[in-house]
């Protein structure tokens, strides 16, 4: 139309959408174009929408055109249309869906990174199923995936942990160490740590100063946490290519040696402050009463208000450490260094309030170049038939990964993870997620796989020469007549599969792999919901022994759904199994 003189050249149209209407009785696809294009063309959306309709009323793919409303394009596809995309379903098997959308540009996510101070709990558990599920995602559009876990092993916590280590250290020693003092670690996952510097070091620790024996055990410590904290993501399935030590940002300050690499924080922060976004000021208090530990002192602050934070952000704490912040700053430097400008951190509940000025460090260190998305999630809220479950045998005050994942398995856990939106609260029955009903929605989407493997497995009574390997039956079923899918339902099915693409790039363009958790769910329904109507009108079903043509066509359909199915489950991280009892 800009061609054709009846739309004004180079408008933005980045904002438009073409997209499956919510009401299926308007049509296959729906467009806002006239809608958003209305403003910069100077012209009614009615006069646009006439026009475009007009000319896709021409394609021959297109059956029927309708303008709705103010403005909005409603198209009706040709069946012919949905019959090739199952030919494309048959041919591309598990790839269908595959994209280009990330160019191969390399990407981070950065996930879990707990601190190794404890097991793994529920809500870490959401977080790494998140993230893992997301990274699948994106590598599966096109983007080369970095799969990164952060290990906050400086700072107060880890000294905590390597005290509540001695004790248990002592204790393996056969020393009386009574109750856990308040501040320090209860839970008995220490014992092991403790048994195994007791094991190497004898008495020796106990004779030290704790200055000395403090880096010892918390070395120890450190890496048998990390060690079961992997243990742990194993039973999810879930890896990271990359393990990034905190406390290598300064091991040079902290160990005094000079051939350890360079202070990174401190480069970071005269980087910064030679880009003149680093002074020494004054921070009015916070809004309301102050906290108690809030000081009115001159400090060494970051100007992260020049990138639309709240408040400028403290760099050094009064005893001339670094704050957390600072090493934050830092890491994410190091990302840019190594190649990432496109970056994803999935963070806990707690940590919203730190978005703004992350991101504004983030701007601030790649001269703008670099972007980073935050994606919280959510608390989880652990039930069983309804009764919230509170304690846990190993850790004493929380619910351990490890135990819900022995409970109900790792599919259950990793699949109603994500159906949900990861930003908002969750409700993880132990009860409801291993129920055989509909109302299951990890049972019910992996039942639709093994009933589709199912009707495969019988078909051979009506088409003796079906083949029994994958690639060859789709190649057979490819050539059925596939015009025989006619009804109603089947052509619910046919569009059903042929929006999957779509699917799967919305869902990685907007860091969101709940949809591919939600699509399947309708897919499986519908399947179960046309093997039902089978079950009343034997006319329907997938199998009629005296026509093998529409059975050869249905099998072509139910085979494509088998395809989508898996596809979609391996993206989620969970099995498509053969068949269920």
């Amino acid at each position: 139309m800009e061609t054709a003189g009846e739309l004004p050249a180079g408008l933005d149209l980045s904002r438009i959408l073409v997209e499956p209407p919510r009401d299926p009785t308007h049509g296959d696809m729906a467009t806002n174009a006239a809608m958003v294009l209305a403003k910069d063309a100077a012209k009614k959306p009615r006069e646009i929408a006439d026009n475009l309709a007009a000319r896709l009323a021409s394609d021959p793919l297109i059956e029927a055109v309708a303008v709705a409303g103010p403005g909005f394009i409603n198209l009706t596809l040709k069946p012919g249309v949905w019959l090739d995309e199952l030919k494309t379903v048959l041919a591309a098997g598990l790839e269908y869906g595959r994209s280009g959308l990330g160019a191969g540009e390399p990407i981070n996510v950065e996930y879990v990174s707990a601190n190794p101070t404890g097991p793994m709990h529920v809500g870490h558990c959401r977080g790494a199923v998140f993230g893992d599920a997301l990274a699948n995602l994106l590598d599966f559009s096109g983007y080369r995936v970095t799969r990164e876990y952060y290990i906050n092993d400086a700072g107060a916590q880890v000294d905590v942990l390597a005290s509540s280590a001695f004790l248990r250290y002592r204790e393996a020693l056969g020393q009386d160490i009574g109750e856990i003092p308040d501040g320090l670690y209860p839970g008995d996952y220490l014992k092991p740590v403790g048994e195994a510097l007791a094991s190497e070091h004898g008495d020796k620790l106990l004779k030290l100063p704790e200055a000395e024996w403090l880096p010892v055990v918390r070395s120890v410590a450190v890496t048998m946490m990390m060690a079961a904290i992997a243990e742990d993501l194993a039973a999810l399935n879930v890896r990271h290519d990359v393990f990034f030590s905190e406390r290598s940002l300064t091991a040079a300050k902290s160990a005094g040696d000079a051939n350890l690499p360079a202070d990174e924080v401190g480069r970071t922060i005269e980087g910064l402050r030679e880009a003149g976004l680093v002074y020494e000021g004054r921070l009015p208090p916070p809004k309301g009463a102050p906290p108690e530990d809030w000081e009115d002192r001159e400090q060494t602050l970051f100007r992260s208000t020049d990138f639309g934070d709240d408040v400028d952000r403290p760099l050094k704490k009064s005893d001339g450490s670094y704050t957390y912040f600072a090493s934050d700053i830092a890491y994410h430097k190091s990302k840019i260094d190594r190649g990432f400008c496109d970056m994803i951190d999935v963070w806990g509940a707690d940590h919203g309030g730190y978005i703004k000025r992350m991101q504004a460090a983030v701007a601030a260190v790649s001269g703008g170049k670099a972007t980073l998305d935050v994606k919280v999630v959510q608390l989880v809220r652990l039930l069983r038939a309804g009764v919230p479950v509170k304690m846990s045998k190993r850790a004493g005050d929380f619910v351990t990964l490890r135990e819900v994942v022995d409970e109900v398995g790792r599919d259950a856990v990793r699949f109603m993870m994500l159906y949900r939106k990861n930003d908002a609260v969750l409700d993880f029955d132990l009860a409801k997620v291993i129920e055989q009903s509909r109302e299951n929605p990890v049972f019910y989407v992996q039942y639709g796989h093994a009933r589709g493997q199912s009707v495969l497995r019988n078909a051979k009574e009506a088409l003796s020469d079906l083949p029994d390997t994958p690639e060859s039956r789709a190649k057979y079923l490819a050539k059925a007549a596939l015009e025989r899918l006619e009804h109603p339902g089947e052509r619910a099915l046919l569009k059903r599969l042929g929006q999957y693409p779509r699917v799967v790039e919305a869902a990685a363009a907007s860091h969101e792999p709940h949809r591919i958790a939600f699509y399947l769910y309708d897919l499986a329904s519908e399947l179960h919901g046309h093997w039902t109507q089978g079950n009343q009108a034997p006319h329907l079903r997938f199998i009629i022994l005296d026509d093998p043509t529409i059975t050869a066509a249905r099998l072509a359909l139910v085979q494509g759904i088998v395809n989508v199915l898996a596809s979609g489950l391996a993206l989620l991280g969970v099995e498509a199994p053969q068949e269920m009892r």
